[in-house]
């Protein structure tokens, strides 16, 4: 069934079984159709927070795959890490049940709402959160299914049953190009996901594609190379945190202070300027300014004022695992942060130097993610880490993917030596030992950043652990 495939209505009351219902993608999807009304279960291998979450939302759930928990539903799906072959899938299969993958559920539920989705390579996720913050305060009261928890909803997805939807359309198994919506923003586009697309051009053509298909506003990021020529080649509106740029949209005196950041926001409207504000943003950085941006300027194309906007972003809380502070221990801080691509470490640590409490330094932990990944794009992260005083490379998290001969953490660190020869890095692929090397040579007055996607989000507090325990 292709995801353009109608015959799914959401509208009717489902019996629907979700395989992996444990991981960020299909716990949001579950939590939405339960919160619809359908009568959902689920499977995972693995016990976790988010499973007894999901329990209390009524949704019956196993732990392990056992083929008899799909008999009687009405449709089955999944997560795209979960392999055609599982016997869950085999059993719907065999049992004349539909499979459905993620994208065409995800579709399904985007045909019951006027659905606003949020795409690009980076800021998808803060980007969505910061538009359902907006349209929450506006009284619209939006559903939203986003990747990442969003912490001022402390959960990433629910169904209100209002006409709007934020949708986080990612790109990474091309499920932005099934969604049936109604508007979109798009961020950036860089190179990612290129297991999926093989090629930059690829990714490029998908988002122009992506981008046609839609019929209400669509919202383009004029600073990114791609998106400024998707502008020119549809009706688009665009923003941009250049002051000199002529985008519908831009952000003028940005500035950092305090852990966040202030900017006025400029309206060209023809060859007129019009100012209509001043926004303070709780966030540090510019790529958060340039999300804010992204997010005002949509929601404005629904109906909310400015000032309404900027107040609800004043409040912004953020999205679990940006920036964020889990402890300070002995002078030092310790902070753990998603970034995982080239661009969005040098963003951080970029934001991390702007900061007005100046640290002693920056010391940056980064943990590779995916074999595959790192096999094609480690020399990509050559310059990623320039703002930081120390550098330490942890081996590959494999996200499920199978090694790869040769394939370790060392080659981001020979691309970044190479690049920069005078850099301070140090591999170590052994997690006791990281945490050993750490609790010792984190001093006062540090920042000791960790960043990536895998295990390392409770790399600070182990380290913090580990320090309490050589003080005693």
């Amino acid at each position: 069934a292709s995801a353009r495939d109608e015959s799914l209505d959401l509208k009717v009351k489902q019996k629907i079984h979700v395989v992996g219902i444990g991981g960020p993608g299909m716990s949001a999807v579950a939590t939405v159709l339960a919160e619809m009304g359908h009568q959902v279960s689920g499977s995972d291998i693995h016990d976790s927070e988010m499973i007894q979450r999901l329990i209390k939302l009524g949704i019956t759930i196993n732990i392990g795959h056992d083929p008899a928990v799909v008999k009687n539903c009405d449709f089955v799906t999944g997560s795209p890490a979960i392999a055609m072959t599982n016997i869950e899938y085999q059993r719907a299969r065999q049992s004349g049940i539909r499979v459905l993958t993620r994208a065409e559920t995800l579709a399904a539920i985007c045909r019951c709402a006027t659905s606003i989705g949020v795409a690009g390579t980076h800021g998808k996720t803060t980007t969505s959160s910061m538009l359902a913050t907006i349209l929450l305060g506006a009284g619209k009261d939006p559903s939203y299914l986003i990747g990442g928890d969003v912490v001022a909803f402390s959960r990433g997805a629910t169904w209100t049953n209002s006409e709007l939807l934020v949708v986080e359309a990612d790109e990474s198994d091309g499920t932005h190009a099934q969604l049936p919506l109604a508007a979109t923003i798009l961020t950036n586009v860089d190179v990612d996901h290129l297991d999926h697309f093989k090629t930059q051009s690829a990714i490029e053509e998908s988002f122009r594609d992506y981008t046609k298909n839609i019929s209400g506003p669509r919202v383009l990021c004029q600073d990114d190379r791609v998106c400024a020529s998707i502008a020119k080649a549809c009706e688009a509106i665009t923003y941009s945190v250049n002051p000199g740029s002529d985008a519908n949209f831009v952000a003028t005196d940005v500035q950092f202070k305090n852990a966040g950041a202030t900017f006025k926001v400029v309206q060209n409207i023809g060859s007129r300027k019009v100012e209509l504000g001043l926004v303070g943003l709780p966030q540090r950085g510019i790529h958060n300014v340039s999300n804010a941006l992204g997010a005002i300027t949509m929601a404005m194309q629904f109906g909310v004022a400015f000032d309404h906007a900027a107040d609800s972003l004043s409040r912004f809380g953020g999205v679990a695992r940006r920036f964020d502070v889990q402890g300070i221990e002995g002078g030092a801080t310790f902070v753990d942060d998603y970034a995982h691509l080239p661009n969005e470490i040098a963003a951080v640590l970029t934001g991390a130097r702007d900061e007005s409490d100046k640290w002693s330094r920056v010391v940056a932990v980064f943990q590779p993610n995916r074999f595959n990944r790192m096999s094609v794009m480690s020399h990509l992260y050559a310059d990623a880490f320039v703002n930081a005083d120390l550098v330490i490379i942890t081996d590959i998290y494999s996200s499920g993917t199978r090694p790869i001969a040769g394939v370790t953490g060392e080659l981001v660190v020979d691309a970044i030596r190479k690049s920069h020869p005078e850099s301070k890095v140090v591999y170590l692929a052994n997690r006791a030992d990281l945490v050993e090397f750490l609790a010792n040579e984190i001093k006062s007055g540090d920042l000791c950043i960790s960043m990536g996607c895998g295990d390392i989000a409770t790399l600070p507090r182990e380290v913090i652990s580990r320090r309490r325990g050589l003080s005693k």
